[in-house]
């Protein structure tokens, strides 16, 4: 990674990693204020001389950066076609693919066009999506406007969409390729458009690498919470948070190995997330999460007393929450956890913290447990 007090560049080479589901390509990532200006000109360098190009703009975010993408790209000569998609989980689904994929075909596309998509994790989500299928794959290059896609969703070649299930949960991911962007922009000062409790979702990804991975960047956040929270230190934070990423994604790109610790805290917050008229945030339920992880790595005798209470602290002070905010049985929410996608012969797998650095994988923890994380987050 190359980095100075404003600018951060860092490259990922997927090519010692291809295999069937990953292609053979790297991913260029582009970090720091004002860094959008030079989007056309890395497009044509990561994707070849696009005179043409499909953008997949969240219209929340058009003042913070899709007019300016739309500006660099016709500014450049390249002709543009524009689709918006809403950033909700329910948007996010086949639909909105293939509205994306119609209009795309219908236009003209070819497998040179690159899709551009403008907007936070869902909106990138879907268009990587699409992209990923459309002619069998087109160039992406993501544009991440919150901090949650800055750090996480923007990396790592995934792609994903919802479903919506016979009882009215939505099932979150269960639909997805694996498709690695060809370029990443991230300007850290779009973040000061966000509405505070935004920003602050994204910091649960943060103090989740951070446990996983870095205990260096743990501590710093730790010392630094409140500065964090109040938004300074942008560069710097989605830099160190993409280089945690970023390693971890290179080592294991299919999830077969260490990629797995990533889903630390987020077993609980998908069975959170897909329950009827929950309002959480996806940062927000991942809070949760970690400390219901957290209760039961305690419970277990994998983690030291008081691992729940640092936990718990620390994503207090960057003011995300930490309880609950409205009743949920313990049985609902366990029996949702069935719908996960990492479960291994219909087993529930569990990511634990037992120290920062230290994760373990629990494979059918006992039921006792499990509940007690739940109630260790209010569940009753």
């Amino acid at each position: 990674m190359k980095t100075s007090p404003s600018h951060a560049s860092l490259r990922l080479d997927w090519t010692r990693v291809a295999g069937p589901m990953l292609p053979a390509r790297a991913t260029r990532i582009e970090i720091g204020p004002g860094v959008l200006g030079g989007l056309a000109g890395w497009i044509r360098e990561e994707c070849g001389e696009a005179r043409r190009a499909v953008l997949v703009v969240d219209p929340g975010a058009e003042e913070a950066a899709g007019a300016a993408v739309l500006a660099a790209l016709e500014g450049a000569g390249i002709e543009v076609l524009r689709i918006e998609i809403a950033a909700t989980e329910s948007e996010k689904s086949v639909a909105s693919a293939m509205r994306i994929g119609e209009a795309a075909v219908r236009w003209g596309i070819d497998r040179g066009t690159p899709l551009v998509a403008v907007g936070g994790g869902c909106v990138g989500d879907v268009a990587a999506f699409a992209a990923s299928i459309l002619l069998r794959g087109l160039p992406l290059v993501l544009v991440p406007t919150t901090l949650l896609a800055m750090v996480d969703a923007a990396v790592g070649g995934k792609t994903a969409v919802n479903l919506r299930l016979p009882d009215g949960s939505l099932g979150r991911n269960l639909l997805g390729t694996f498709h690695p962007a060809s370029l990443v922009v991230a300007d850290p000062a779009v973040l000061r458009t966000l509405p505070p409790e935004e920003f602050r979702a994204g910091l649960a990804e943060c103090v989740k690498h951070g446990w996983i991975a870095d205990p260096a960047h743990l501590a710093w956040l730790e010392g630094e919470a409140e500065a964090i929270a109040a938004g300074r230190h942008g560069t710097r934070l989605v830099a160190e948070n993409l280089a945690v990423k970023t390693a971890i994604v290179l080592r294991d790109p299919r999830e077969e190995g260490d990629r797995r610790h990533l889903n630390l805290g987020h077993t609980f917050a998908h069975a959170i997330e897909s329950r009827p008229g929950q309002t959480l945030r996806h940062g927000e339920a991942v809070a949760l999460g970690m400390v219901a992880a957290a209760a039961v790595a305690e419970h277990l005798g994998r983690a030291p007393s008081g691992t729940a209470t640092r936990i718990r602290r620390l994503l207090a002070r960057l003011g995300l929450p930490t309880m609950l905010d409205r009743p949920e049985a313990v049985g609902d929410l366990r029996r949702a956890m069935d719908l996960d996608k990492k479960r291994v012969e219909g087993r529930l797998r569990l990511v634990l913290p037992l120290a920062p650095g230290r994760i373990e994988l629990v494979e059918a923890p006992p039921e006792e447990a499990v509940a007690v994380g739940w109630r260790a987050i209010g569940a009753t």
